[in-house]
């Protein structure tokens, strides 16, 4: 019985601390870090493109004019 007790409790130390590891926990943050820099760049990018497309649409209308 008394044996039975100690092996129920170090298999219940086992799965703890297999539950306590924080190793995963750094795959989560860079996983945000990485979204939020998507995001970010995402935004930047839709202002850089309606730029680019002001810029575009302005020497297409000068040229149209000069021809």
């Amino acid at each position: 019985m008394n044996n039975t007790m100690l092996n129920l409790y170090i298999k219940f130390q086992n799965l703890k601390s297999s539950l306590m590891q924080e190793e995963g926990q750094d795959l989560v943050e860079y996983a945000l870090v990485v979204a939020l820099i998507a995001l970010a760049a995402t935004a930047g990018m839709k202002a850089l493109a309606t730029d680019i497309s002001a810029a575009f649409n302005s020497v297409g209308s000068q040229l149209s004019a000069d021809v």
